[in-house]
Formats: structure tokens, sequence, C-alpha cells
């Protein structure tokens, strides 16, 4: 597959201002680990290429099993993820999808337990930033495949 555009050299203070946003969730005291479930989950969901390679090569290099990769689109049904995760990963799927249902008030219930006022927005934040990047990539058929993993944090 060829790129449609490169949006990178069209618009640079685009991309820019959407790292920016990145640079605010990367650092916003969520777990990376669950940042790169709502990533993957959101990016499998709005089938960007780009981006599963991008996030599946990141979770790997952060220690992230094999095993919940694989089953990351069948969550509900995989006994793998906490029920902090399961909670980000409903809310992922519904502001994905907030077109579909507007978010009904039974999810955000059901996810306001896991997460501080803070932590729900800067997930939120999260959402939209992956979205922002699927939207992108898709739109402009970033091929998928040459993206190197960020290096673990040291522990």
């Amino acid at each position: 597959m060829e790129a449609r555009l490169r949006y990178t050299l069209a618009a640079p203070e685009a991309r820019k201002a959407l790292f920016q946003l990145q640079e605010y969730v990367n650092n916003c005291g969520l777990e990376m680990s669950l940042l790169n479930l709502v990533s993957l989950r959101a990016s499998q969901i709005n089938g960007c290429a780009f981006c599963l390679d991008m996030h599946t090569k990141d979770a790997r290099a952060e220690g992230e099993s094999e095993q919940r990769l694989y089953l990351l689109s069948a969550w509900r049904e995989a006994p793998f993820y906490s029920e902090r995760e399961r909670a980000a990963l409903e809310w992922t799927e519904a502001v994905t999808l907030v077109a579909n249902d507007h978010i009904p008030d039974e999810v955000y219930e059901r996810v306001r337990p896991h997460f501080t006022d803070e932590e729900l927005v800067n997930l939120t934040m999260a959402i939209n930033a992956i979205n922002s990047w699927n939207r992108l990539n898709v739109a402009f058929r970033t091929p998928a495949g040459s993206y190197r993993p960020r290096q673990a944090a040291s522990h």
C-alpha cells in the first residue's frame, strides 16, 4: 500500500500539535500498559494498521504478554485483563464509537469507580489522541511495518 499523502510533511505544525497532546497523555500518570491497550483497542476498531503495528511493538517492548495482545479484540471473554483495564477498554470502545450510542449512562457508571476524575479525563484524552492519529493514518494510508519500538523505561 502506498500513502495517499504524507501528512507529516504537508502540515508539520498539525503533527506538532498532535504530538503535544500525545506528550501530555504519555506523562499524565496513567499506566503505560493501560495506554497501550487503549491505543491498540481503538486502532483495532478504526482499522489503523500503522497504529496497530506501532502500539503492538511498544507494548511488547514494555513487557506486555503475547496472550493479552492476541486476545485484546475479545477482551470481554478473556480472563487476562484487570477490572481497571476492562473499564478502560469499555470506555475506549464507547468514546471511539461515540456516534453509535453517545456513551450510555450505564457505561459511564461501570467505568467511573475505576478512575479518579482526573484519570477519567486523561483516559478520554488518550482515546481522543489515538483516534486522531488513527484518522490521519487511515485517511492518508500511512504504510505499516517500519516503526521501531521505543525502549522500555528503566525499572
